[in-house]
């Protein structure tokens, strides 16, 4: 569905990534891990056209995306839940959900809104609630519903795991591995390697912007020392924040 061909790209002069090549497939998770600064924030805001591409090409179903701008990649089916969320924290649950499926037909919403709340039950109780008052993980599952709004092929997420409790990020791998049974196509971008392995198809490992280890997590849970090398020992998770004053 996703091919990155020998993508290089960054911020101004800065060049992030240099020659990376990956492929993601329908109903498969493909995993992008590395240390701080390796190129994974970049890759996935060059796949949704925020960052610019200085060399290769980024493919989606056979055609090159390099020309469009980000909303109408989100048209031909990327949605990214990006790193820190970025959700609208002065707009309810339910209208940062309206936001993310604005491509479609209003008389569509409700629809759309059911099948998150649906995948995140959390939510359906915050439905009014201003986002901005949400914990940290309650912010990470409207991001991702958010993202799914837009009814995607192809789902991008920075940092699913960055400061949640380990019950939220149980019950958002658990989310994961539902729209990996339902054909959707994620490429997932993780510092908590222990969590990635148990769920990725395959892993690619960058550091400084360089491609370092492609291969199946199969291939890669038969090596531990292979990720240690570039990670150190998996990262646990963080102990998540508790949400701002009412």
């Amino acid at each position: 569905m996703l091919a990155l061909e020998s993508l290089s790209c960054g911020h101004g002069a800065i060049t992030a990534v240099h020659g990376l090549s990956l492929a993601v497939e329908a109903g498969r998770i493909a995993a992008l891990v590395g240390p701080n600064g390796a190129g994974k924030s970049s890759t996935l805001m060059c796949i949704a056209g925020h960052v610019r591409a200085t060399a290769g090409r980024v493919v989606m179903d056979g055609s090159p995306l390099d020309h469009l701008p980000p909303h109408e990649r989100v048209r031909r089916g990327i949605a990214i839940a990006p790193e820190g969320r970025r959700l609208f924290k002065t707009l309810s649950v339910e209208d940062n959900l309206r936001v993310g499926g604005m491509i479609h037909p209003a008389r569509e919403f409700a629809r759309d809104r059911d099948r998150v709340l649906a995948l995140f039950p959390r939510l359906r109780e915050r439905i009014a609630s201003l986002a901005g008052t949400l914990s940290g993980g309650e912010q990470q599952m409207l991001a991702i519903g958010r993202a799914l709004m837009a009814r995607p092929r192809l789902l991008l997420i920075d940092e699913l795991s960055l400061g949640l409790m380990p019950k939220v990020i149980d019950a958002c791998y658990e989310a994961l591995g539902r729209l990996r049974d339902e054909g959707l196509a994620i490429l997932l971008v993780e510092q908590n390697t222990e969590r990635v392995m148990s769920v990725a198809d395959t892993i690619t490992v960058l550091e400084s912007g360089e491609t370092v280890w492609r291969g199946t997590a199969d291939a890669a849970r038969r090596d531990p020392s292979l990720l240690d090398a570039y990670l150190g020992t998996a990262a646990g998770p963080a102990a998540e924040e508790p949400p701002p004053p009412r």
